[in-house]
């Protein structure tokens, strides 16, 4: 039945949850009465430095596809552009609000203010906001004791059904998904972009489990191998075309399938899928990090490392990592393939960020905002923590400072990914292929047709070292270093409270896991 009586409408606030499916906002608000699914392009959210016409591309398809879903149910998705707390007054004007429903997002710092003042324009109307969880993140959470086994509760728990039928709204159109300019965004090419939407979703996790995904432990660390091997889930994630408990749930049904068979192809794929949905695990654990500690967007979370490194970036060092000319032949053919795909494999974005803060010795939020904007699947509450790891302004990582020639030379041998994206250096033989600056023919190429590098890693490297072990080393540093371990750091066996077993203390993490699955 149409909503021809104004009663009050259950407003379903879509923002990084773009599904209908396993989406308990959607489902507990249509228990209580009439939904208005609800999409609301903010432009001045688009203009953040960490916001791109790529993004919002995905996003846009992502959301084209939601409006057909909701509208099969009755009810399409009502898009709008402008100022949120206006844009929902309007329809409390128009309609009435009986509740507003969306999923708790830990996004950027922007967003967090924004979800101050609509909290407060919900109390100053008496409108109940519900805000139920999606990913395994608790809010106010004090420290990390018992956080594991509530991930693989929350993940373990039935997906949520959705609505068999959303009942018509009358006298509201469902308005136009916004195109980049209109939401005050410039044309950003990325040609190999991956396409948004849930059959998109869909069909990438389908392709990953049953094919895909045999290899992804021996070859996700490899640019050569990661774009296939890897799930390419994570923008599907970032955005919510599909949620984190279908993926554990499909991950973890498919690993039950492998524990059946017995060929040493499927004893590989096992390998896999383990590490698969250990990295799923590994996603939420960095989200909860910002969670817990808006700050790390924007100061360091070990404060010893605030002013190590200069405040306004060296912009001839900037620009020319932003667009892979640094003369180090694996670090620009990893930057060129990120901007043209807007996806890279973890390692590699790990050591795009390594480079940018050790050996070029930039701000890590300079260099993170550029990374934020390219990467298709930029997560805030991912990004963030692990920019600042891979930047060793934690305090409990161990330090990794990845020489750009080793891994060119372990993870491309062959040369393969480097003659791809790097095209000029089609004439520079194999053996040189890693450090051009070696060939005998280097003066005809290097500072004609490709830059010559940038600095000289191994010096730039010491430096860096010395000056971030002269922090840690000191009796002060070692104590905050140690306080951040106890609010952040991983719990090797969380315990349980119940029966008395001992709870291990927080795990000093060094490793470098995947964040991007």
């Amino acid at each position: 039945m149409a909503n021809g009586t104004r009663q009050p409408v259950n407003v379903v606030w879509f923002k990084r949850d773009l599904r209908v499916a396993d989406h308990e906002a959607l489902a507990r608000a249509a228990e209580r009465g009439t939904v208005l699914p609800l999409y609301i392009a903010e432009p001045e959210l688009w203009q953040e430095p960490d916001a791109s016409g790529r993004q919002w591309a995905f996003a846009r398809e992502s959301l084209g596809r939601l409006q057909a879903s909701l509208a099969r149910l009755g009810q399409p998705l009502v898009v709008r552009t402008g100022e949120t707390v206006a844009v929902l007054e309007a329809i409390r004007r128009d309609h009435g609000i009986a509740a507003l429903w969306s999923h708790q997002e830990t996004g950027n710092g922007w967003t967090f203010r924004r979800d101050q003042r609509v909290s407060a324009w919900c109390r100053a109307h008496g409108i109940a906001w519900h805000e139920p969880r999606q990913h395994g993140i608790t809010r106010r959470l004090r420290d990390r004791n018992g956080w594991a086994r509530d991930w693989d509760r929350l993940m373990g728990a039935p997906q949520i059904s959705s609505p068999r039928a959303l009942s018509p709204i009358a006298g509201i159109e469902p308005g136009p998904i916004p195109a980049l300019a209109e939401i005050g965004l410039a044309p950003d090419l990325c040609p190999q972009r991956q396409g948004g939407g849930r059959e998109a979703a869909l069909d990438t996790l389908d392709s990953f489990l049953a094919e895909r995904g045999a290899n992804y432990r021996r070859e996700m660390s490899s640019p050569v191998t990661a774009f296939t091997a890897c799930s390419r889930l994570s923008p599907q994630l970032a955005w919510g075309t599909v949620s984190m408990r279908e993926v554990t749930q499909a991950a973890y049904a498919r690993m039950a399938d492998l524990r059946t068979q017995s060929s040493r192809e499927t004893l590989t794929a096992k390998g896999s899928m383990n590490s698969f949905a250990g990295r799923l695990h590994w996603h939420c654990h960095f989200m909860q990090k910002l969670e817990s500690e808006p700050r790390l967007e924007f100061k360091c979370l070990h404060r010893a490392y605030e002013g190590l490194r200069p405040d306004l970036p060296d912009q001839m060092r900037l620009k020319a990592w932003q667009r892979g000319e640094t003369g180090f032949p694996f670090v620009d053919a990893c930057m060129r393939a990120l901007i043209a795909t807007g996806w890279l494999n973890f390692r590699m974005r790990a050591m795009l960020m390594s480079f940018a803060s050790y050996q070029l010795w930039l701000p890590w939020r300079a260099s993170g905002e550029h990374l934020a904007r390219v990467f298709t699947d930029y997560e805030p509450g991912i990004h963030w923590p692990q920019v600042q790891m891979q930047s060793g302004t934690t305090g409990m990582n161990t330090l990794r400072i990845y020489n750009p020639v080793k891994q060119s030379q372990d993870q491309d041998p062959a040369g393969i990914f480097i003659r791809r994206w790097v095209p000029e250096l089609a004439d520079v033989p194999a053996v040189y292929l890693h450090e051009p600056w070696q060939w005998e023919g280097a003066p005809s190429l290097l500072g004609r047709t490709y830059p010559e590098r940038i600095i000289d890693h191994v010096a730039a490297a010491k430096t860096a070292r010395d000056q971030l072990w002269a922090v840690r080393k000191k009796p002060a540093s070692k104590t905050e270093a140690s306080a951040v371990a106890e609010k952040h750091g991983s719990r090797k066996d969380q315990g349980n409270a119940s029966t008395g077993r001992r709870k291990s203390k927080p795990k000093r993490s060094s490793s470098q896991l995947s964040f991007d699955v």
